[in-house]
């Protein structure tokens, strides 16, 4: 069933789907490994810790959320230089840091989890600007929240996985808007959300095994699950990035060694890329950074 997302692409889409040329992409990934692949797949960075979230920025450095460890207890955001030097830094104060969006003005935004979960705007210097207490459970503090992103509205959009709630909030920290995911699959957590340009929603459902995309009203108006799809290739499905034409990618967390761990899907639930490198670990995010060599233009919708 095609859907409003993006409708006036579509053909665009198909005569990418259809073309004689193979579709490779250069990616960045994010997760237990922290690298960048051309469309071959030969490495070509690797930062060596594991990471939650990161950017690809225009001047070539990497934005990264990394994970707790030694030297990060707290978890992390860090600008670094493809020679891996930091260019900056902001410690984590509470149990993770989840989220890194470098912001237009040269803010970085990023989610805390802990007893106080929260979104914070850090100045280049390192200075909290902006903090917005989270509505969410407590006692799980890795399960409280994920992908969050600013909006071009101002707003924070925000998935909150034990909560299974969606939710948008002002900067005063009122929730304006929320998308309650489905009872059934079980464990339907949302992971990623992702704000489409015709006011729709698209929100992975990690342990759900699925994918949806909501109306302002919270309609599900597209949806994808393992059964529309060869190999089973939805296997906690964390990130995902929708494709200037339209098509939605979508990583595994879950998946391992030659399994598929990601997947180019477009609006009529056709595969038309997938990725898989016989390795131990699973996507947790990633930036699609090219198609058959030519840059993808505008911000990254993921």
């Amino acid at each position: 069933m095609r859907t409003p997302l993006l409708a006036a692409l579509l053909c665009a889409a198909v005569v990418e789907c259809h073309a004689a040329e193979p579709i490779t992409h250069s990616l960045f990934i994010a997760g237990a490994e922290t690298k960048i692949i051309d469309g071959a797949g030969k490495e070509l960075w690797r930062y060596p810790a594991a990471t939650r979230d990161g950017f690809v920025l225009p001047n070539g450095n990497l934005l990264l959320a990394v994970s707790k460890n030694k030297d990060y207890p707290g978890g992390a955001v860090v600008e670094i230089t493809r020679e891996n030097k930091v260019v900056f830094e902001w410690k984590g104060t509470q149990a993770e840091v989840n989220t890194a969006q470098r912001l237009e003005n040269g803010n970085t935004m990023l989610t805390e989890a802990g007893a106080k979960p929260r979104i914070v705007e850090v100045d280049p210097a390192g200075k909290i600007v902006v903090e917005v207490a989270l509505q969410c459970q407590t006692a799980n503090a890795h399960m409280e929240s994920r992908m969050a992103r600013k909006l071009a509205n101002g707003n924070y959009l925000v998935p909150q996985l034990l909560d299974k709630v969606v939710r948008e909030y002002a900067p005063d920290g009122r929730v304006v808007w929320e998308f309650k995911t489905p009872e059934e699959p079980k464990d339907s957590w949302p992971f990623t959300a992702i704000r489409l340009p015709n006011g729709n929603t698209f929100v992975n459902l990690t342990h759900g095994n699925h994918s949806v995309e909501v109306d302002p009203a919270g309609k599900i108006v597209w949806h994808v699950t393992n059964a529309d799809l060869p190999e089973t290739p939805l296997k906690d499905p964390c990130g995902a990035q929708v494709l200037p034409n339209g098509h939605v990618v979508i990583g595994s967390y879950a998946a391992r060694g030659e399994a598929v761990k990601m997947v180019e899907l477009d609006r009529d639930k056709k595969v038309v890329w997938s990725f898989k490198d016989g390795g131990p670990a699973g996507i947790h995010e990633f930036q699609v950074l090219d198609t058959n060599g030519v840059p993808l233009e505008g911000r990254p919708m993921k």
